[in-house]
């Protein structure tokens, strides 16, 4: 990736509904240029989908939780792909220390989260403990990749 192709990712993050054409002009390209730009980033796998940022609040979900959970290695895939399917979990991460897992949910309350640790996470043969964290209050939250190195990207 050069730097052209860095820019494109970076305006595509920030507004992914911006036209080729307003990409290509905010970028110096000619259109045709842009869109094979895009194509060959789309079809490399830099770019792998296209996204609408939502409000948990306005969708019924403000409760924002992370899970650690322990997990034992009998049934751990099957746990993974259970846990992974759900809609209430955005992150499923195989994390290092202490814990097997980390999840991120997202749910409408606490009684929400009760019931699907009750119901979905602890009745899992793998899981042998959990430990809850609750947002009290998220001051950031992107989906957005860092596209430049160094401490002032």
């Amino acid at each position: 990736m050069d730097e052209i192709d860095r820019d494109l990712c970076a305006l595509i993050q920030a507004d992914a509904k911006q036209s080729t054409a307003q990409l290509a002009k905010a970028v110096g390209l000619p259109l045709s240029t842009a869109a094979d730009r895009l194509r060959r980033l789309q079809s490399s796998g830099v770019i792998t989908g296209w996204h609408a940022a939502l409000s948990p609040a306005a969708l019924g979900v403000p409760l924002c939780a992370f899970v650690l959970i322990d997990m034992t290695h009998d049934g751990e895939s099957e746990a993974c792909a259970a846990l992974a399917g759900r809609a209430e979990v955005l992150e499923l991460h195989h994390i290092s220390g202490a814990h097997s897992y980390l999840a991120k949910l997202r749910l409408p309350d606490m009684a929400a989260m009760q019931r699907f640790l009750a119901e979905v996470v602890k009745p899992l043969a793998a899981v042998t403990r959990t430990e809850t964290i609750f947002a009290l209050e998220t001051v950031k939250e992107t989906a957005a990749l860092p596209l430049r190195a160094g401490p002032d990207a």
